[in-house]
């Protein structure tokens, strides 16, 4: 199966999935949460779109391998893993905040071939195949220019794993910079929001796959730039994530720096 057909059955389970996940959006209330880590939390939304993903995937690619935030891993006999997060943006979506999105990526023999990001909310899918450009609700995102931060925004990530003097020195480095900052708690929807060119870069001390993989192949794929990962290795490990317009991601790269020795 080439990619378009396999990225054109993970969309549709991805919107599938994200209409289960906006019944329970639409009845926070009664949602059953867990707190896995300091601002770091669980819902039964995150199990039930995960489940039904997982169930999707084995049904369409039954050899493929699955790597998901809440559950277990299922080895791959294709050499294709997917990588699920079933909501990014959970502390955002127990508040009822329309800043969520359920995120899918595929790696094949190390290299992220597919990204599929959806916002429900806004009814935004944001595609990428490698090679072949990234897309917004089917139309091609216009390659992105070189861009200033003095020009626009830049996404700043924050979680339990990242380190409090990193993200000050970043935030102080951005606006010493001319530039301005925000944090809306889904690094996958800010990286889509730079894929689109409405965020100029994105930097996170750490992320977990699930959280970054798509993003970094749409970004990539919109003309933007990437730090050169092994998939794998951020399977196993996550790491630190870095993207941005040309320009910009270079002087993100220069500011993370000058943040490590900080820590």
């Amino acid at each position: 199966m080439n990619w378009n057909a396999k990225s054109k059955i993970a969309q549709k389970i991805v919107t599938e999935a994200s209409t289960l996940a906006l019944e329970h959006f639409d009845n926070i209330s009664s949602l059953q949460i867990e707190q896995k880590g300091h601002q770091d939390f669980l819902s039964q939304a995150d199990k039930a779109v995960e489940a039904f993903i997982r169930e999707k995937l084995d049904l369409h690619f039954p050899d493929d391998g699955i790597v998901g935030e809440e559950d277990k891993r299922k080895p791959s006999k294709s050499g294709f893993t997917w990588v699920i997060d079933p909501i990014d943006g959970t502390a955002n979506f127990i508040k009822g905040i329309p800043a969520w999105v359920v995120v899918l990526a595929g790696v094949y023999e190390d290299k992220v071939a597919i990204g599929i990001i959806f916002d429900a909310c806004h009814n935004e899918m944001f595609s990428a195949i490698v090679n072949q450009g990234a897309f917004l609700n089917g139309k091609r995102i216009p390659p992105l220019g070189e861009g200033l931060l003095k020009e626009g925004s830049v996404g700043v990530g924050f979680s339990n794993c990242a380190s409090t003097k990193w993200t000050i020195s970043i935030i102080s480095q951005i606006l010493d910079e001319g530039g301005v900052f925000q944090r809306n708690a889904s690094g996958a929807l800010s990286l889509a929001y730079v894929a689109t060119g409405r965020l100029l870069g994105y930097v996170e001390e750490y992320m977990n796959a699930w959280d970054c993989l798509a993003g970094q192949l749409l970004v990539a794929e919109a003309g933007g730039v990437i730090e050169l990962q092994s998939a794998n290795a951020m399977i196993e490990n996550g790491g630190e994530v870095i993207v941005g317009v040309p320009g910009i991601f270079e002087k993100l790269l220069e500011i993370s720096r000058k943040a490590k020795m900080l820590v």
